[in-house]
């Protein structure tokens, strides 16, 4: 496989760097971020959301104005205000060797460093790397937390445990102030959830999941994304102990990872692996997701 890594401009975020192998196209931001603000199948429609008019943001007082910008972005948990939303706003270093790129920013105030990785894992698919070290001298508790914000007009499929426990309980659920559970946009079944952006919806919604087969899909247009992960752990989770969460407003729909909360020490990273599959099908994105459906109930 032919791997083509370059620098681009790209819309109104400034260089970024790109990687093509003929079939897939990702591009991620190194003016501010990083994000990894575009990952299509070559010639398509990019599946990820692009704030190009910077609708999305949090005033961060003290310290400027945090961007969504779109895309991928890596957070830690919990979330709270003013370390969550630290404006990342500046360039980012990245080196690109031996099939891998890297892309880091800039230390954050409260001691953190962040970094992404990028590598191709096949012709349709790339693994994303991310981490979290603590670089302060005193131990931190937090949990990484990957974000990934999708364009408009697609579907989530989120299959949910199925493992018979008897008398014990086998599912999470976490709910927002914010989340109406008859929301339409939302489906919920024993088996799996589906949640379907809307550009006209006028309201926010958030849930999140222990989702224990460890993926999830994202179908729009004629694309479709699969997202898998490490299998749900015996471990202290964020929210309720949720490994996945989702969320969509009337700009997008994002996917998250949550990783292990707990306290890490001084020079300990915290990591999330993920590899994203994307491939074109003839289905529209509703007979996508049945398909997943119907898979998911057999």
């Amino acid at each position: 496989m032919t791997i083509q890594c370059y620098e681009t401009e790209y819309q109104n975020f400034g260089r970024c760097v790109c990687l093509e192998n003929g079939f897939i196209k990702l591009m991620a931001t190194v003016d501010v971020g990083p994000r990894i603000i575009y990952f299509s199948t070559r010639g398509n429609r990019n599946i990820l959301f692009e704030d190009i008019n910077r609708d999305f943001y949090e005033m961060n007082k003290g310290y400027g104005i945090w961007y969504a910008y779109g895309g991928h972005r890596l957070w830690s948990a919990p979330e709270k205000m003013p370390e969550t939303y630290y404006p990342d706003n500046h360039r980012v270093n990245y080196t690109y060797e031996n099939g891998v790129l890297t892309l880091e920013p800039r230390e954050t105030l409260s001691g953190k460093q962040f970094r992404l990785t990028v590598e191709f894992v096949s012709d349709h698919a790339v693994r994303v790397t991310n981490t979290i070290k603590n670089v302060s001298e005193t131990p931190q508790r937090f949990a990484p937390w990957s974000v990934t914000g999708f364009a408009s007009g697609g579907t989530e499929f989120i299959p949910l445990n199925k493992a018979e426990t008897g008398f014990l309980p086998n599912r999470t659920m976490a709910l927002w102030s914010y989340s109406d559970i008859r929301d339409e946009r939302f489906r919920l079944t024993d088996a799996y959830a589906t949640l379907t952006h809307d550009e006209k919806a006028g309201k926010a919604f958030k849930c999140g999941f222990n989702v224990t087969d460890g993926y999830v899909v994202y179908a729009a247009g004629n694309q479709r994304f699969k997202k898998t992960f490490s299998a749900y752990a015996e471990q202290d989770y964020p929210d309720f102990c949720c490994n996945f969460e989702t969320y969509t407003n009337k700009h997008f729909l994002e996917c998250e990872l949550l990783g292990e909360e707990r306290v890490y020490q001084p020079g300990e990273t915290a990591e999330i692996n993920e590899t994203w599959e994307i491939t074109e099908t003839s289905q529209t994105p509703e007979q996508e997701i049945a398909s997943c459906i119907a898979a998911c109930d057999n």
